[in-house]
């Protein structure tokens, strides 16, 4: 058999290192999908349950949970800080309660507190021990 006929499998019917690279891609791709998710549903718990967390409208949740997501990438890729509440003890979580502060600004339907966004970078942490994924 010819790997000409087809280009994904070798002559031994192993996948190539095309095949591979898309099937990795693919498997960050589906990773995201699922964190953005796992962020959205810890979102609407949190705002449902910690006083001075509002998030309203679900549109409101998912823009929260990739304007999160961005800052935090930002924040760890310029700090080189894990800015998960529980990622660097007391630095992370300072940065994680931050990190929702800020987000209000951006998100439309979103309003939180100094406390609000303490409890919820406390909330946040104690939710992603449990749950698979990362929160924040």
């Amino acid at each position: 058999m010819s790997s000409k006929g087809n280009p994904t499998m070798n002559s031994k019917g192993n996948l190539t290192t095309k095949s591979k690279e898309k099937k990795g891609a693919l498997s960050i791709m589906m990773g995201l999908i699922i964190r953005f998710f796992v962020t959205s549903v810890i979102l609407g718990i949190t705002s449902f349950l910690i006083p001075g967390f509002v998030i309203v409208g679900m549109g409101s949740i998912i823009l929260a949970a990739i304007v999160i997501s961005v800052i935090d990438y930002t924040v760890e890729k310029l700090m080189g800080v894990d800015a998960s509440p529980f990622g660097k003890g007391l630095k992370g979580f300072v940065i994680a309660a931050i990190i929702l502060y800020i987000a209000q600004y951006i998100v439309p339907g979103m309003g939180v507190s100094i406390f609000g966004a303490i409890f919820a970078a406390l909330f946040i942490g104690l939710l992603d021990l449990v749950l698979p994924g990362r929160a924040l």
